[in-house]
């Protein structure tokens, strides 16, 4: 499932480098993630580089984007021009 940035956010600015995907970016009210973009670091790291660095702890998974493991490998590998 992809992650997601709440309205918590603000704004550091932390985030949106570390994500391997280019999956962040600046949004109206807060950072914003494009879960067409997001695997959650799989592929990439063990874990989700920007919900590892977020000092307030506001990027939880989406639950409006519910995928599994497999379904973000895939999407790695696509990114990636692997597949």
């Amino acid at each position: 499932m992809a992650l997601m940035i709440t309205d918590e956010c603000i704004n550091c600015d932390v985030c949106e480098p570390v994500c391997p995907n280019h999956a962040i970016s600046e949004g109206i009210a807060c950072y914003e993630i494009d879960p067409d973009r997001c695997t959650e670091c799989i592929g990439h790291f063990d874990s989700p580089q920007c919900a590892s660095i977020c000092p307030v702890d506001c990027i939880p998974k989406d639950p409006g984007h519910v995928e599994t493991q497999q379904q973000l490998m895939d999407k790695y590998m696509k990114l990636t021009g692997q597949g």
